[in-house]
């Protein structure tokens, strides 16, 4: 979907076509008062007061029509600059426009104001040059917005909207809209019973349901699987660690504000823990180890709570309490760049089985003029960055870098992948860090017998399972591979006097399949079960009638497809196993 704000002349279109918006609101709602109207990337708003009135779904209609008559009268937008002492009397009964002329600088900023006919409001520009340009829009929706994003203040009303240059944009854009929506794992997550959430739990404390937990279970076994054949250790730690583990690692002086509030305990101050790297340090150093032992691989699935601002808390995909699937390499200087492709290698092949293709690779690195988000110590740095830059360059694998993106604690491969709606996420990460050793007194012995401090590989395949949840989600439509949905099959009798003894055969012959088959023998209409067969996105729905019952055959219907296939029992069942091994994306 384009990026709006990032074409020029979208971003002009939209920008006018904002201000068609506040002119058609200033025609029914004269008593309104405006804030901010900017570009976003899927178009534009503008926070409106408009006090004691409040909008409704009805009214964007009228103001569209609105908006539609002030652009076919075909005023032209002309520019006018003003005078800071000029503009504080125009606008000198607008507290909102007083307060933005008030924090704007006399001496270097140029104050300009755009007016279309009857309605004048502050903008830098630029606006195309007539209202009669702007035909293609639609308002979207709206909601409350807090005036300066400040909960303390007063709730103003943001309408959205969205502008094109020709009605087959807009038409088309609209459509990806609605693609948007259907794909929102949020909607489907409830359509489906995955997850949801209480407010007697908490924002950001997500509930799964038993559908989504078989679907996260699923992940957890596949990835477990994968990580136990290339050597990781799995272990369990506590969800909270004392103020003192934070400290020794560093987290506590740069990720502080992003924990929770310490909780004290008889003389012991905790925290809920948001990262795992202090208690795998820790389990390192439980014993001495030889050069002989490394890499050591330790693996978890770890629960960490993070603070998130209630406003960017959004379904499983940004929470308050998460699931990682999280892994610390502890490795020889030598072993840094076999460990670190054979992380990359894995992630590879954890994005084919899942069919991901839509992804980059970022070198994230530190800046080195900020010495207080990073450790300062240059030559560590300098040593790592050249690390992954070499082991990277080796494996011919096509990356761009970010200054300051970094960890706090060493450089580190960001996996970016572009979901189906949104921008792009980071999927996976491996991060090199010489610091934690240190700062934990880490060491192995070496061949000559002399301690030495191992370096440590930070990895994360999935990220969490919650954010992978919700981009699995919006990525199949909740139609999910074979292998991963919840319910594979199901069975529907034509008839439950006749067919259903039959229907409880086949049924029993697949759960000795290790096939989840479910058997819907309600008194329905077959009609019925068949379409909220397609409605649950089950991938198989065999029917069964006296056809199937006197042939000893079976026939189904692929979810989306209305063909139905008639094969002999075997046949289905070596279909159905080969398609979850192959851990096929498509149903087949």
């Amino acid at each position: 979907m384009i990026n709006i704000k990032e074409s020029e002349k979208l971003n002009t279109l939209n920008h006018s076509c904002a201000h068609l918006l506040a002119q058609a609101v200033k025609h029914l709602y004269p008593q309104a008062k405006f804030w901010v109207g900017p570009v976003i990337e899927d178009g534009f708003y503008y926070d409106i007061d408009l006090g004691d009135k409040v909008i409704k779904d009805e009214d964007l209609n009228k103001i569209e029509k609105e908006m539609k008559k002030i652009a076919k009268d075909g005023k032209r937008i002309v520019r006018h600059e003003l005078s800071k002492k000029e503009a504080l009397e125009m606008f000198k009964d607008d507290e909102y426009k007083l307060d933005l002329i008030s924090r704007m600088d006399e001496n270097e900023q140029v104050i300009s104001c755009y007016t279309q006919g009857d309605f004048t409001d502050l903008c830098r520009g630029p606006h195309v040059e007539s209202v009669k340009l702007l035909k293609h829009f639609k308002l979207l929706k709206f909601s409350g917005a807090y005036w300066k994003n400040d909960a303390k203040n007063k709730m103003l009303q943001r309408i959205y909207g969205v502008c094109f240059e020709n009605e087959e944009d807009l038409q088309k854009y609209l459509e990806e809209l609605e693609d948007r929506k259907q794909r929102d794992h949020r909607k489907i997550g409830k359509d489906q019973e995955l997850f949801m959430s209480h407010e007697l739990v908490g924002s950001g404390m997500p509930l799964w349901l038993p559908n989504g937990a078989f679907i996260r279970k699923q992940l957890e076994n596949y990835i477990y699987e994968k990580e136990q054949k290339m050597g990781y250790k799995h272990v369990y730690t506590p969800c909270i660690g004392t103020t003192n583990l934070y400290k020794t690692s560093g987290h506590w002086d740069h990720y502080k504000e992003n924990m929770f509030p310490v909780m004290k305990v008889d003389d012991e101050e905790f925290v809920l823990r948001p990262m795992n790297c202090p208690h795998h340090m820790l389990i390192f150093k439980n014993k001495l180890h030889s050069y002989r032992e490394l890499p050591i691989r330790i693996g978890e699935f770890a629960t960490d709570f993070r603070y998130e601002a209630s406003g960017a808390v959004k379904g499983l995909e940004r929470v308050r309490c998460m699931c990682q699937n999280d892994a610390h390499l502890f490795v020889t200087p030598e072993q840094i760049g076999k460990e670190f492709e054979n992380v990359v290698n894995l992630i590879l092949d954890v994005y084919k089985d899942f069919g991901i293709t839509n992804y980059k690779f970022r070198l994230s690195l530190r800046d080195p003029k900020d010495k207080e988000k990073y450790f300062d110590d240059d030559k560590m740095w300098d040593v790592a960055e050249s690390k992954l830059r070499e082991v990277l360059n080796n494996l011919k694998v096509d990356y761009f870098e970010a200054i300051g993106e970094a960890a706090f604690y060493g450089p580190k491969l960001d996996v970016e992948v572009k979901p189906a709606i949104g921008p792009e996420i980071t999927l996976s990460t491996c991060q090199l860090d010489f610091l934690l050793p240190r700062k934990f007194d880490l060491s192995y012995i070496d061949k000559n017998g002399e301690k030495e401090i191992p370096v440590v590989l930070h990895r994360a395949i999935f990220g969490t399972f919650d954010r992978f949840t919700a981009f699995l989600i919006e990525e199949t439509k909740g139609i999910f591979p074979l292998w991963v949905t919840p319910v594979q099959v199901n069975i529907i009798p034509v008839n439950n006097t006749y067919h259903l003894e039959y229907a409880n055969d086949i049924y029993n012959l697949l759960k000795e399949k290790n096939i989840r088959v479910e058997l819907d023998d309600r008194n329905e209409k077959l009609s019925y079960k068949i379409r909220e067969s397609q409605t649950r996105k089950i991938p198989y729905t065999i029917i069964l009638g006296d056809k199937e019952k006197e042939s000893k055959n079976i026939s189904y219907r692929i979810f989306g497809k209305t063909e139905t296939i008639t094969l002999n029992t075997d046949e289905f069942i070596d279909k159905i196993i080969k398609s979850i091994i192959n851990k096929d994306i498509e149903y087949k």
